[in-house]
């Protein structure tokens, strides 16, 4: 999914020429800390709510106010995961899209990206996820899926990341395509691929179904 695909068309555009009153309004009615800034067709940046706590701006006009996150803007057809990275780099929740000459298109909210994952087809996919936990040099992606593979299993996503507690290590997180993993898990043990976590859904307690339950709700608001 692409970033034209995610565009949020519920999130109108200011305009320089908007009283800040007018943008308070916005922001309170959709729940928002900040919003895009557009004039003709460019994206200016993202005027936030911070910023108007200022006595001084609420009677003036947006173009009096200095905007953030000038370079919050990716091209239509960027990947959703450089839409996510992006906002995660600059701090905001809103990323402006433009087309191939550079004019805005609209924004795309954090959320909407989430639920883009959320929705995913491997994320609805039955199957278990295992987090492995191990050294920098003994990763080795091509071996691990040789090991799940012998177990009639396949990988359909994986994330790696440098493990929090022990910066020598990297944890890996794997969607395997099938529910019952204990032999799987025994045999990457085997191959000295420690097997750190294990869920699925049958594994699943009445607190993680609630907190399930909640994340899904807050992504369909």
């Amino acid at each position: 999914m692409i970033a034209k695909d995610l565009i949020n068309y519920m999130i109108p555009p200011l305009k320089s020429s908007d009283e800040v009153e007018k943008a308070m309004l916005w922001m309170e009615e959709l729940r928002l800390s900040e919003l895009p800034v557009a004039d003709q067709g460019k994206f200016l940046g993202m005027l936030s709510e911070e910023t108007l706590y200022d006595e001084e701006v609420l009677q003036g006009t947006v173009g009096a106010i200095e905007l953030n996150a000038k370079e919050a803007v990716v091209p239509h057809d960027a990947h959703y995961y450089n839409v996510l990275k992006m906002a995660y780099s600059l701090g905001t929740r809103l990323i402006a899209v433009e087309d191939d000459a550079g004019h805005y298109m609209g924004v795309v909210s954090i959320e909407n990206v989430v639920e883009a994952f959320a929705d995913s087809t491997f994320v609805n996919t039955p199957g278990a996820i295992l987090v492995l936990s191990m050294d920098h040099r003994d990763y080795s992606l091509a071996e691990i899926s040789r090991v799940i593979e012998m177990d009639e299993a396949k990988i359909l996503s994986s994330h790696i990341m440098q493990d929090q507690d022990d910066p020598s290590k990297v944890r890996l997180t794997l969607k395997i395509n099938k529910e019952e993993v204990t032999h799987l898990t025994t045999a990457l043990e085997s191959k000295g691929f420690p097997v750190a976590e294990s869920f699925n859904k049958n594994q699943m307690t009445e607190n993680d179904q609630e907190r399930f339950d909640a994340l899904m709700k807050y992504l369909k608001i």
